[in-house]
Parts: structure tokens; C-alpha cells; sequence
């Protein structure tokens, strides 16, 4: 009967495997699946992937936690709300910035969806043409424009900034048009130089290019809508 240690015998249940060439034995996870998790060059190991929030999780944004200690009640002395969750507050935001220059360079598309995810801090959507209009050369599923769709945290940070910093920056500036409300509790403004956020370069900007806001409330009415909007301190018109 040949030997086990002889060459080429396998070895049995109660061996072990002999180690490789340099005395070190292979990692479990090689020996186990024959792949090791990389972690160089950011990469994250395995079963780690989206631990770490970009945010931390006791964060709150500064105007949600004034709407939630001031704005509610407030807004429940004025109206009579008979219960807290009656109180209109914030759905959501959407940006949409329209790239008129795109029928004759569609690399500008990019260039504005990179400005937009700047201001915004998410990442848009490339908006593209439902059907050909050969007036405007413009051809079926081209790409026209941009929009990022905001909620929770990145919407009242995205408010923050556009009440306190990018519209006292408006050149000749007078105040919101309070006749912008659509009747349903949503309210539209328009920017016409997107170069009002701070997150923009002006020497870098290859040009301005307009950005329509839209904020989108729960209330039902456009008095209640305004009143929440002037609680956030929206400068509107007398």
C-alpha cells in the first residue's frame, strides 16, 4: 500500500492541506471562495458596502428643526389646527434647468447638469425632447435640459441656501411674486442667472443659464402655503 506522504497521494479527512511555497497559509475567504475583498483605492470590503452614511444619522437640518419648533406652532395659532399633523409642511423640491443652446451642441447639456448637481448636490436627470419639432431643430429624444428632484435633508439644506445666500445676490432684487402659487399649495420661481449659488464659479461658468424652482407644500390652500413659505422667511412682495 503506497504511503501518504509519497507524491501525488491526497490526503485524508483528518489532514490537513499542506501550506503553499514560502510557509504561509492562504487567507479563509481565498481558500473558502477563491476571491479576496479589495481595499485599496477606496474600495470597501465586502459586506461594508454603504455602511457609512453620508450624513450622520443624529443630523438635522437647521430649518427642519425650526419648523419643527417654531413654524408648527405657530402656524397651528393662526389656522386652529386641531391636531399637529394637519400643519402643512415641505414635500418636496424640483430644479429643472432648460438648455436652449443644445440644438446646436448637445456637450452643453452636460456642462449644465454638472452646474445643476453642484447646486443641488445630487445628481439630475438629463431630460430629453418627447417628439421631434423641426421649427426649434430640435429631434426626438435629444437631450434639452436637466432636473433633480429634492427631499428630507438635502431639500431643507438646498432652502437654507437659496433664503439666506442666493437670492439677496439677485441683481435689483424686490421680492417674490406672491401670485406664483398654482393654487394646489405649490409655488414656482424663476432664477435667471444660475451664478447666485455660491457653488458656482463665475470665472469658471461658461454661461448663465436660468433655473426654474418649484416647492411643493401639503397644504391645501395658497394662504396656508404662504404662510409656511413666509415662516421659512421667503421674501415676498407687499
Amino acid at each position: 500500500m503506497a504511503d501518504k506522504n509519497e507524491k501525488g497521494a491526497k490526503p485524508g479527512k483528518g489532514d490537513k492541506a499542506a501550506p503553499p511555497k514560502g510557509g504561509k497559509s492562504a487567507p479563509a475567504s481565498e481558500a473558502k471562495g477563491g476571491k479576496v475583498a479589495k481595499t485599496a483605492r477606496g474600495e470597501a470590503p465586502a459586506g461594508t458596502v454603504g455602511a457609512s452614511p453620508a450624513t450622520p444619522k443624529d443630523y438635522v437640518a437647521r430649518l427642519k428643526k425650526v419648523y419643527q419648533d417654531e413654524i408648527v406652532p405657530k402656524l397651528i395659532s393662526e389656522f386652529g389646527y386641531k391636531n399637529a399633523m394637519e400643519v402643512p409642511k415641505l414635500d418636496k423640491i424640483v430644479l429643472n434647468m432648460g438648455v436652449g443652446d443644445a440644438v446646436n451642441d448637445t456637450k452643453k447639456v452636460t456642462t449644465a447638469a454638472g452646474d445643476l448637481a453642484l447646486i443641488a448636490g445630487q445628481r439630475p436627470v438629463i431630460t430629453r425632447a418627447r417628439k421631434a419639432i423641426s421649427t426649434f431643430k430640435v429631434r426626438e429624444n435629444m437631450p434639452i435640459g436637466a432636473k433633480v428632484t429634492l427631499r428630507k435633508t438635502r431639500m431643507y439644506e438646498f432652502l437654507d441656501r437659496l433664503v439666506t445666500v442666493a437670492l439677496p445676490r439677485v441683481r435689483d432684487f424686490r421680492g417674490l411674486d406672491p401670485n406664483s402659487f398654482d393654487g394646489r399649495g405649490n409655488y414656482a420661481l424663476g432664477v435667471k442667472e444660475h451664478i447666485i449659488f455660491p457653488e458656482i464659479d463665475y470665472d469658471k461658468a461658461e454661461s448663465m443659464l436660468g433655473l426654474d424652482i418649484v416647492v411643493c407644500t401639503t397644504a391645501k390652500t395658497d394662504a396656508e402655503a404662504q404662510a409656511l413659505l413666509k415662516a421659512f422667511n421667503f421674501p415676498f412682495r407687499q
